[in-house]
């Protein structure tokens, strides 16, 4: 890839560009905002692109603005000083653990939104866990695929029906290049698939600190079918699937061995990845260990997350096919065909099917849900793996999801933290003790950045809402429906999140007169704004999206409902930081832990949820607030009935009135401490640094030290008290 033509005094722009740390940096970000401001904005944010797309001109000018160069030679000061890697957190506290290594392997990664390689919240996870591993210093690494395709780009047909729309990467103008292998290595990884060899072309992502390996089978020297296994994430082609798995697994490890990269400690970020296990067990055994042995050794340095309790999100291949692509494999370690099948039983479907989630949760010693509840959820769903042990001695722990503060929090509450949380507080956003200092900052200021934020969102919805118009291809009714009419002085509620069944999208509709009055209050207005993408192979889910779309087309709502279409890392920014209400209502115990409301609850964005996943352990009553309570309601029916109505009532009699609970200069003081409690309580906490640090304390240093797992550390304290179902 060609680098674009820049002034020697500038020339470190592209390598800048090509290091993600830019985008979580604002310092850095504000260098190409300056450069060309409107090429930028075009670009999505992109560097890469800018710069390809800039003139030379334009980039001698800026050699000769000194403002610009001032900034530029700070943000290079503070790139370098960066990379150095002098006293980070991981180095001063474990100086035992040097030389370690830690291999992270993921589905997905979301990173930015230049590097479309993600669907949802798990990619966003593994995202968020790469950035604030190097912010912490941890030697991680990253491996993944790099899909060409991407997910899917979401449009809304006239009559409400989602159309996946692909579109193929350009590599040129995407934060990524070709691996630099070892002299005498590489540029190609070979693994067998059936009895056929499949080429692996591996990219690089430089993430500060942190490199990713993303994995590429669209190359010249594979067939046809084999050049579509990278190209799309999540293919419901079972077949396709367990190819998919074998190439990040199996091949993940191989391009890891070929780089001469040796990690000491494997995670694997749901099962979609565990195949990596069986190919570090063809290694122990080829170096002279035993089968049992083998296992042994794989387990010891092994840590297996686990992160739904929704059976549909578990890959399971038939046996059939299993045997079809591992036949060779497990002959070769002479291991018979019904012991090799055991490691992925799981449940009625002995003999029949191979669980993915159950062959990781066999091969990994470290195994954890993402959240408390979550954890209790995993043990007793997975104890059939472990006769005779009751639920609450089930192996499995449980580690909270975090955010990555840097990437979520609006660059205007962080200069608000600047001037009142004190020197240091960035690096150590985790420390409960710095964030009471939020409620000394005046309402006035809080609520004043607040609003700003507000009318940023509602730009971009309404610059979205213009596009689509401009296209000649909407018809009135939907610009409506995309939000033309927004209003950022009314009472704003976002539901965003993937369209799922039970994630229950349309619950506010359950009374839909109800809800007209309660939107269309003459005094007291309420907004509601929805986005999120179903899958392209879930009939039922684009179903639902569409029924919610018809309801968004009613003038009677006077355009205060709205669906943001393609949501994506970009707008997702602007919808957590400008928001007034995050709304959550999944049907109890199907959402493992649920990221985006930590994300609003740091920018002041206040929570309302049912008690799942994070916000079971998260909300403490003066925080935001819950929908109903934690006892689980067997009918479906009757579950939507009392959910609709508890969130009407709070709607009707706490929310609203609280918002408009105004002084004479228009602050609502108590909705203001509400959301400064939010801030106090959930930035430190469900932080990215918090769970990671957690992970070194309680599975990495452990794993990589070869220990027992020790301690029962799933059983923590919260406002509902020791889980149990």
């Amino acid at each position: 890839m060609m680098e674009p033509d820049v002034p020697r005094r500038i020339n470190r722009l592209n390598e800048l560009a090509n290091n993600l740390w830019w985008s979580w940096h604002p310092q850095a970000r504000e260098l190409f905002r300056s450069l060309d401001y409107q090429l930028w904005r075009l670009s999505g944010h992109n560097p890469v692109k800018q710069l390809q797309e800039i003139s030379f001109d334009r980039l001698a000018a800026a050699t000769g603005d000194p403002s610009f160069l001032a900034l530029y030679d700070s943000v290079m000061s503070a790139f370098d000083l960066y990379l150095s890697g002098e006293s980070t957190w991981f180095e001063t506290t474990y100086p035992d653990q040097r030389g370690q290594l830690i291999a992270y392997f993921s589905a997905e990664f979301a990173i930015h939104n230049s590097l479309p390689i993600y669907a949802g919240g798990l990619g966003v996870l593994a995202g968020d866990t790469c950035k604030e591993a190097s912010d912490l210093g941890l030697p991680l690494i990253g491996i993944g695929f790099m899909y060409p395709q991407g997910y899917f780009h979401q449009r809304i047909s006239t009559d409400g029906w989602q159309e996946d729309i692909y579109r193929t990467l350009d590599f040129n103008e995407a934060p990524i290049n070709p691996c630099p292998w070892p002299q005498g290595c590489g540029p190609l990884v070979e693994i067998q698939l059936d009895s056929r060899t499949v080429h692996i072309w591996t990219w690089q992502v430089r993430l500060g600190r942190v490199n990713l390996y993303l994995l590429d089978t669209n190359i010249e020297q594979n067939s046809p079918q084999d050049r579509k296994l990278s190209a799309r994430l999540y293919t419901a082609d079972r077949e396709q699937r367990i190819q998919q798995e074998i190439v990040l697994g199996m091949g993940g490890v191989r391009v890891l061995r070929t780089l001469g990269l040796k990690p000491s400690i494997w995670c694997a970020n749901e099962g979609h990845t565990a195949f990596m296990m069986l190919e570090r067990l063809k290694e122990a055994v080829e170096q002279g260990a035993s089968v049992d042995e083998a296992i042994q050794k794989v387990q010891a340095a092994t840590v297996f997350t686990t992160h739904t309790p929704v059976a549909a999100g578990h890959d399971v291949f038939p046996v059939e096919l299993v045997e079809k692509y591992f036949r060779d494999y497990r002959e070769s370690l002479g291991i018979e065909r019904e012991t090799f099948m055991e490691l992925g039983q799981y449940g009625s479907m002995e003999g029949r099917e191979f669980n993915m989630t159950a062959f990781a949760l066999r091969m990994a010693r470290w195994r954890n849900g993402v959240s408390e509840l979550h954890g209790a959820v995993s043990r007793k769903m997975w104890q059939v793996l472990w006769p005779g042990v009751a639920d609450r001695d089930v192996p499995i722990s449980h580690i909270t999801n975090g955010v990555h503060a840097p990437t979520w929090l609006a660059r205007e509450m962080r200069e608000l933290y600047d001037e009142y949380l004190g020197s240091g507080w960035f690096e150590n956003h985790d420390d409960l003790a710095i964030w009471q200092q939020v409620l000394d900052i005046p309402d006035e200021e809080l609520w004043s950045v607040h609003q700003v934020l507000k009318r940023k969102l509602s730009g971009a919805i309404l610059e979205r809402a213009q596009e689509r118009w401009a296209t000649c291809s909407t018809v009135p009714q939907q610009a409506l429906a995309m939000g033309g009419l927004l209003d950022p002085e009314v009472l704003t509620v976002a539901f965003v999140r993937r369209f799922a069944e039970y994630k229950r999208p349309t619950l506010i509709f359950h009374d839909v007169e109800r809800l007209k009055r309660i939107i269309t209050n003459k005094w007291h207005p309420v907004q509601v704004i929805f986005a999120g993408k179903s899958h392209p192979d879930d009939f039922a889910s684009k179903q639902l999206l569409q029924q919610l779309y018809t309801l968004l087309t009613d003038c009677e709502f006077r355009g205060r409902v709205a669906f943001v279409e393609d949501y994506d890392m970009h707008i997702a920014r602007y919808l957590v930081q400008g928001a007034d209400v995050w709304l959550n209502t999944p049907r109890r115990l199907q959402e493992a832990c649920g990221t985006s409301g930590m994300k609003a609850s740091i920018n002041g964005v206040i929570h309302l949820s049912v008690p799942d996943g994070w916000w079971h352990e998260g909300y403490n009553g003066a925080n935001g607030w819950v929908i109903g309570d934690s006892k689980p309601i067997p009918d479906p029916m009757e579950e939507d009935k009392a959910d609709a109505e508890a969130l009407y009532r709070l709607l009707e009699n706490d929310i609203v009135p609280m918002y408009y609970d105004r002084d004479r200069k228009g602050v609502p003081h108590r909705w203001v401490q509400m959301a400064k409690e939010a801030i106090r309580s959930v930035t430190p906490v469900f932080s990215a640094r918090r769970m990671l640090k957690e992970y070194c304390s309680d599975s990495f240093i452990n794993a990589g030290q070869h220990k027992v797992c020790g301690g029962e550390t799933w059983r923590r304290a919260s406002r509902f008290g020791t889980v149990r179902l």
